[in-house]
């Protein structure tokens, strides 16, 4: 069996010689790198199948390695792990941002690395698995008349983008020059309010569009999009959407239900903002979510994004589950809600 390969940039000797040591008695093939730049040269020249980075290190910092990896098609996908002293949670925010898959704190001892790199090795098969599905999920996306399958033709020309959790697609106020399709996952768009709470104003799931309103209403994005949980993502810029547009009558024609229904979702938010009591407002937002993750009753979700969805604080949001729970409505584990009884949430009374 071919053994996995992993790039070590690290400017620390000790640290360096010490990992590459356990990871060749582990079976690995291993690569070292002393600064930043040689580790980008040699991450090209080897294509390993993790990278394992430091942040503070000469010519170059993991930020930067990070950066550039990530915008070459051939190094895109390849597992990246920070390996740092820091462990400021803003620090730690901004690698997630950029694309970083984890985050090993020194000194880290011989099973947290190896378990790390372990899950990002599993994970990257996954990926492949999952390409190979989307590949064939893009040819039945759009089979309905000529337009929608020259739509399809553009966004299989454009290249199909892995997103980790937490990660941002596209900041408000951003240049708005790109169109989203949501292939696997799910991705949230929020706004900050004036006194700087998160109002989450939508949520996408496997074949919808994001993105749209802010691309046909100005120049910037109206909101933040960010990735809910792992996702594949496929995009089309601004100027091939609007040619198809003035070509094709059936692709206006799909792009303004989507126009519509954004409309329709954000009056309804608005109304249940200003009318519906807290309890109302959580069950509204269960039952939408239960929806999106039907059969299965169950779903994955933080607190932070649920007050975000309902716009309410954190904490009503733990007193309202707390209730929802005692009245046996949900039952709530490590994070993951399952509705135990849909109907008695969507009679709850305001």
């Amino acid at each position: 069996m071919e053994k996995k390969r992993v790039l070590i940039i690290e400017d620390n000797e000790d640290i360096r010689e010490n990992t590459s040591d356990l990871l060749t008695l582990a079976s690995y093939e291993v690569f070292q790198a002393d600064n930043g730049r040689k580790g980008v040269e040699m991450a090209i020249e080897h294509m390993p199948d993790v990278i394992l980075c430091d942040i503070i290190m000469p010519e170059m910092d993991g930020y930067g390695v990070l950066h550039l990896l990530s915008n070459r098609e051939d190094t895109a996908l390849i597992p990246f792990v920070f390996i740092t002293a820091k462990t400021d949670r803003t620090e730690i925010r901004k690698g997630i941002e950029m694309g970083a898959d984890d985050y090993l704190t020194k000194p880290f001892d011989d099973t947290e690395l190896l378990s790390a790199i372990e899950s990002r090795l599993k994970k990257k098969e996954l990926q492949k698995s999952m390409y190979t599905s989307t590949l064939t999920k893009m040819t039945n996306l759009f089979l309905d008349s000529h337009g929608l399958d020259e739509l399809k033709k553009s966004f299989d020309e454009r290249k199909i983008k892995f997103f980790k959790k937490k990660q941002i697609i596209y900041y408000e106020g951003d240049p708005a020059n790109t169109a989203y399709l949501v292939l696997s996952g799910s991705v949230k768009t929020t706004k900050m309010t004036e006194d700087g709470k998160e109002l989450m104003t939508g949520t996408y799931h496997p074949d919808d569009y994001f993105g749209i309103v802010s691309l046909f209403s100005g120049k910037e994005y109206k909101e933040t999009a960010e990735v809910l949980e792992d996702s594949t993502l496929c995009s089309v810029p601004k100027e091939v959407i609007e040619q198809l547009l003035h070509k094709y009558p059936d692709i206006a024609e799909k792009f303004i239900t989507i126009l519509a229904q954004n409309v329709i979702d954000h009056e309804e938010q608005l109304l249940q903002l200003a009318y519906y009591s807290v309890r109302k407002r959580m069950a509204e937002v269960l039952i939408k979510l239960h929806a999106n993750h039907s059969p299965t009753n169950c779903f994955e979700i933080s607190r932070e994004n649920l007050a975000a969805m309902a716009g309410m604080a954190s904490e009503t949001v733990s007193r309202i589950l707390s209730d929802f729970k005692t009245e046996k409505l949900i039952n709530k584990n490590a994070g993951v809600i399952t509705i135990l009884n849909l109907k008695g949430l969507q009679k709850l009374k305001n």
